[in-house]
């Protein structure tokens, strides 16, 4: 394939002309043809690997584009679920026992507040106001200072404010508060008040009581 060599460095040489050398003629002839060949595919090799990657920008733009699908609200509507209940909080005001039986009529009951995250949540659906104060599940109508929820079974423990429940009128009914001090935590909101005073209120019920 020397010939072929010289073809690259120098026009001046030619191929032997001898019956022998006429073959090696013939093979440097083939094998220029295979390097122009060899020279084609690689450029269309490049030609197709360009247009795929123009294909791949184009389906990038073009493809539409997927949006997240909102996770539905297993509650009524005006209803915040929270760990498997639905949770209302009124915009009226009633007594105690009169919220406690909206809530009833509703399939619930006036909130049962067992953890700082349930309390927490709760809290945070509330505006904040010079004094804000919702009715929940709670009262010692029965016996002073012996708290019970709507359901029944004894409050342990709570979230009061320092110095409550006190008392102070006969405040036999827990309510919590908001106010917009923001120094205030949920964990210290709980008050006890006359049950018979006028105040919005804050219903619980299960999901699994709702049903579309």
């Amino acid at each position: 394939f020397s010939c072929v060599l010289g073809e690259a460095r120098s026009s001046d040489q030619d191929c032997p002309s001898s019956t022998a050398e006429s073959r090696m003629q013939k093979g440097c002839a083939n094998v220029t043809a295979l390097t122009e060949e060899l020279q084609a595919v690689k450029r269309e090799k490049s030609q197709l690997e360009e247009e795929w990657t123009q294909l791949k920008k184009k389906i990038a733009t073009t493809a539409p584009q997927t949006t997240p699908v909102p996770t539905k609200n297993p509650c009524p509507e005006d209803w915040k679920h929270f760990n498997g209940s639905c949770y209302y909080v009124s915009e009226y005001r009633r007594s105690w026992s009169d919220s406690q039986a909206y809530c009833k009529q509703q399939g619930g009951h006036l909130a049962i507040i067992l953890t700082a995250e349930e309390q927490t949540f709760i809290w945070n659906l509330l505006p904040r106001g010079y004094w804000n104060s919702y009715w929940f599940g709670i009262s010692d109508q029965k016996v002073e200072d012996d708290w019970y929820w709507v359901d029944g079974t004894k409050l342990v423990g709570g979230f009061w404010e320092d110095g409550e429940p006190n008392n102070h009128v006969n405040e036999d009914c827990g309510n919590m508060v908001k106010t917009n001090v923001l120094s205030r935590v949920a964990t210290k909101s709980w008050y006890d008040a006359p049950c018979y005073m006028s105040l919005p209120w804050i219903c619980e019920k299960l999901v699994s009581t709702y049903t579309q």
